[in-house]
């Protein structure tokens, strides 16, 4: 049996004290799905217990190239906190990071709750707004590569940051499904897609995502912001870095890298 307390407890420790731990399926050869969106809920209550407030959720591996990039293949989904909310133009610290990585995204503002299996419309039908944002990943494993999609589940799917853009669009004043995307480093393109390498359309990462929680008995709560996944490969990041996402329609999400 997978003691769900105490691996939580594992993984929590690490991010408090910024340093990267073995992965959890080298110990147990049976750990399953199951185990570890448990393990990633009971890590999620501690940090609430912190003080911390559920925002919403993220999606992952909802793009080939991620896909490629990490050798998984099927959508997760992790949970975001506000205290993971980064301002947008600000200076973010690497302090206590373990291998951080960014990547391109767009987010959505839900108003109304989504409960089961729901189809595009009716997600899209749900949404206050839409926006461009960044993500911070930073996995707790060795190596940041080659681990188990139970492995990423377990660890909240590599959820560090987000930095949410100024733009917000109501679902009637923009078309989301083949906007163009581009992250720039230093002013130096690094990645670019379009906004449909996301689930084939953005969209599709909230329907994924209502099926996933369906399947564990739960909703998508009324107010949560959903990041739909990333569009391109993530990219390192280090100290000195001038991160600036430009999305159609969107405008620019900036950030700025410090030691």
């Amino acid at each position: 049996m997978i003691p769900t307390l105490e691996l939580a407890e594992y993984l929590d420790q690490a991010l408090l004290e910024g340093h990267e731990v073995e992965r959890i399926s080298i110990k147990y050869a049976d750990f399953n799905l199951q185990d570890a969106y448990a393990i990633q809920d009971a890590g999620i209550a501690r940090r609430m217990r912190r003080g911390e407030r559920l925002a919403g959720f993220k999606m992952g591996f909802t793009s080939e190239a991620k896909r490629q990039q990490m050798g998984l293949g099927s959508p997760i989904y992790g949970a975001l906190t506000d205290k993971m909310a980064v301002e947008e133009g600000s200076a973010f610290s690497l302090q206590g990071s373990i291998h951080p990585k960014i990547e391109p995204e767009i987010v959505f503002y839900l108003e109304r709750e989504l409960r089961g299996r729901v189809t595009a419309q009716e997600a899209w039908n749900a949404c206050a707004g839409v926006g461009a944002a960044l993500e911070i990943l930073d996995s707790r494993f060795v190596g940041f590569k080659y681990f188990s999609l139970e492995d990423v589940i377990a660890d909240n799917c590599s959820s560090s940051r987000y930095v949410l853009g100024r733009t917000v669009l109501r679902p009637d004043e923009v078309s989301i499904g083949d906007l163009e995307m581009e992250m720039k480093i230093n002013g130096q393109p690094v990645a670019a897609a379009r906004s449909s390498a996301i689930s084939g359309h953005p969209i599709q990462s909230l329907v994924q995502l209502c099926e996933l929680l369906a399947d564990r008995g739960l909703a998508l709560p009324a107010g949560s912001i959903v990041l739909a996944g990333a569009a391109t490969q993530a990219v390192a990041i280090e100290p000195g870095m001038r991160v600036e996402l430009r999305v159609e329609k969107f405008g620019s999400v900036q950030l700025e890298i410090s030691a």
